[in-house]
């Protein structure tokens, strides 16, 4: 039987409670059947119509979801008939589709365009989606289920995808405590719902540092070096922010910010550099240090109640490197190698540092702007004239799309009739190579305030043969 679905709900369950914030309350909010989670969207693919779709829909729509996904899991727990691939693991796949679409639609929002009232609602949905998530993995009579479908699995003559999604539900309830006594279980889902909240504090916490970290200086001559684009950007984001007459600098993900390479003003590129290293180190709400390290501490814990000397060995028992021993190896063998080149890379920079009579020694923030320089003077590469071909609209069609076409056939479709959640998302569908259509493809590559850092994919609909179901993907 072919029926892996791309995720099933169980674990997206699990990974969106690993990233939330709350308080456990018990009050609910019933679900109009109007709620645009109530059914699966009419639009291409079952994607979500965000022209209909308002913050309060959430709420209702998780916690009827939650429901639901417990109500069916327990069903199949509860079954007196003896366990089969069909009557336990196929109708694990089939269980809790309102909450797999809320819950993709939710995700995506709070990591790519959140706001307050969403936010919130993290906060307090966390501990119900990480006791849902507990109450599926450490329930001993589904658990003894499984089990017993991973004991017999040779004998089943099962495909291959359907033995590996056997050895996977196994895998996820050991993982996850599911042959703990229960003592043992009730101090896992104390340390789960406390890891939850304390998660999404650290996105909170981070997207509030980053934004309350930007970089605002008076005088244009700070900014030398910059283009005559962006400084007009710089001082139309201090103009957003009521500062008129001021230039802003926006943080982006990374310590090393863009704007480093261009500025040629060495105390303002060590002020960009200082604000963004120590954004979440002020000893203000936004510090991230008691947080992480609560978090570390929780897993340790964890760790050590499911049976492994640390939270590495834990979590690295479905991944391909399996020990913490074989990172560490593999680690030993490329540090060398990777400081070797840095350190003649850092006696490049301050040699022409030198040659120019700079005065002082490299830092940190000198490294992005020298290191253009001598990648000039060493292959004739200046990257001011390469940036026009890196246009976005240009990698995207004439890189990434027309690379996927040569390679494998399939080629994209701007679809301007699908509401987006934001004005400046592209959706595109995906055909196969026989104009077959194969998905939807959002595109979301400019950055925001209320957006995280950094650059992720994932499906707001996943994959499922099983379901019939057929991928809607964002690439952030």
């Amino acid at each position: 039987m072919k029926l892996l679905s791309s995720l099933p709900v169980v674990a997206a369950i699990f990974m969106m409670a690993s990233c939330q914030n709350g308080k456990t309350t018990n009050t609910t909010t019933a679900m109009s059947p109007d709620n645009p989670f109530a059914a699966a969207s009419k639009l291409p693919f079952q994607t979500a119509d965000f022209s209909k779709i308002k913050n309060s829909d959430f709420k209702p729509a998780m916690e009827e979801g939650m429901k639901q996904q417990l109500d069916e899991v327990q069903k199949i727990a509860d079954n007196t008939e003896a366990p089969t691939f069909e009557n336990t693991l196929v109708a694990m796949e089939k269980s809790g589709q309102l909450l797999r679409r809320v819950s993709g639609v939710f995700g995506l929002l709070t990591s790519a365009n959140t706001n307050p009232d969403l936010q919130k609602l993290q906060e307090e949905e966390a501990p119900k989606l990480a006791a849902t998530s507990d109450a599926i993995y450490l329930n001993s009579k589904l658990f003894k289920r499984v089990e017993a479908i991973y004991n017999q699995r040779t004998t089943l003559k099962l495909d291959a995808e359907s033995l590996r999604l056997v050895e996977y539900y196994y895998q996820k309830f050991e993982l996850a405590g599911a042959k703990l006594n229960d003592a043992d279980k009730d101090a896992l889902k104390k340390l789960n719902g406390e890891e939850a909240s304390l998660a999404a504090k650290f996105n909170n916490q981070l997207l509030a540092a980053a934004k309350a970290g930007a970089v605002v200086v008076a005088d244009k001559a700070e900014l030398a070096g910059l283009t005559d684009g962006e400084i007009d950007a710089a001082a139309k984001a201090a103009k957003e922010a009521k500062m008129d007459g001021k230039f802003m600098i926006s943080l982006q993900n990374t310590t090393q910010q863009p704007a480093l390479q261009s500025l040629s003003n060495r105390a303002t590129r060590q002020k960009l550099f200082d604000a963004s290293w120590n954004r979440a180190e002020k000893k203000d709400s936004n510090d991230t240090r008691a947080t992480i390290s609560r978090i570390a501490q929780i897993r340790a814990k964890k760790a050590k109640l499911i049976g492994y000397d640390s939270y590495a060995a834990l979590t690295l028992q479905d991944q391909m490197a399996k020990t913490p021993k074989a990172v560490t190896d593999f680690l030993d063998k490329l540090i060398p190698a990777a400081t070797a080149k840095a350190k003649a890379e850092a006696a490049d920079i301050q040699a022409l540092i030198d040659k120019q009579k700079g005065g002082f020694q490299l830092a940190p923030y000198d490294w992005n702007f020298y290191s253009e320089q001598v990648r000039k003077a060493k292959y004739d590469i200046d990257e001011s004239q390469i940036k026009p071909y890196f246009l976005l609209d240009s990698v995207l069609k004439n890189g990434v799309f027309f690379a996927a076409t040569q390679l494998y056939g399939i080629t994209f479709k701007e679809r301007k009739d699908i509401p987006t959640y934001q004005a400046d998302v592209r959706v595109f569908e995906v055909f196969d190579k026989d104009g077959t259509s194969m998905a939807l493809f959002y595109c979301d590559y400019f950055k925001r305030d209320n957006k995280n850092g950094g650059a992720w994919m994932d499906n707001m609909v996943g994959q499922s043969k099983l379901l019939g179901t057929k991928p809607v993907i964002y690439n952030v």
